[in-house]
This record gives C-alpha cells, structure tokens and sequence, in this order.
C-alpha cells in the first residue's frame, strides 16, 4: 500500500526549471526574451528545451552575452524556480554564515530535493574558510 503523504510531482523538474528560465527572460520584455533564445540556439546550439540538461554552457553562453549582468538574471531564474517549487527550503546554519553557491549548484540542489519530494536528506554544502564578520558596534 503506497503512503498518501508522498506526492508525485506533476511537472517534471527540467519542465519547471524551463518555466523558470521563460519567466525571467520575458522580465526583460517579449522581444528581449525571443532574441535570446534566438541567440542561445543559433549562435551557441543551445535550444530552449536542453536548458535543463546543459546547465553549464547555458550558464557559460549567458555571460557571453550579458557579462556580470548574468549574474542578475540567474538569481531571477533562481527566484523564479524557488517560486514554482511545492516545498521549502531552509537554512539552518549560524545566521552569519550564509552558503555560498553558484547559479548551477542551486538548481542541482533543488533538482535534488524536488526530486525526493521535498526531502533534503544530507547534503554538504562547502563555503569557503573566511574569518567570521566582525560586527560593528
């Protein structure tokens, strides 16, 4: 007998994580969105639905064409993605040691966890070694 707490996904990740993609690009304006998806496909043969599974070049081909401000975008796509995702996740570490990830250990952590509906299990997550902020007085 199969447990009724435990729901099957409706979406598949990689589904979502291309909603995501799509919500952050049309931030920019409809014909900004339709440019880039343009550019990542015939430049960089990168198409809208590969995303998912080529997370590093899409990364990589986005500060090709935005330089730092590619930054930006991908924590839009991480919002985004935090927004479509059906559980939460905390942080749980000392409120002055936040974790420092990349835009594609992000979506590899959620992937994770949206992937065992919700449950995080235990995941290291590394963060450099620096001295703890002073605070002023």
């Amino acid at each position: 007998m199969e447990s009724l707490d435990k729901k099957e996904p409706t979406k598949k990740f990689e589904e979502i994580l291309i909603e995501s993609v799509d919500d952050a690009f049309s931030c920019l304006g409809d014909g900004t969105k339709k440019t880039i998806y343009h550019h990542l496909n015939d430049k960089f043969m990168i198409a809208k639905e590969d995303i998912p599974y080529r997370l590093d070049d899409f990364s990589e081909k986005l500060d090709l064409i935005f330089g730092a401000g590619a930054r930006h975008l991908e924590i839009i796509i991480m919002k985004k993605l935090y927004e479509k995702v059906t559980f939460s996740v905390e942080w749980n570490g000392p409120s002055w040691l936040v974790p420092n990830l990349t835009f594609i250990q992000y979506v590899k952590l959620l992937r994770l966890s949206f992937e065992n509906n919700g449950q995080m299990g235990e995941i290291e997550v590394q963060v450099d070694g620096g001295e703890k902020p002073k605070q002023r007085a």
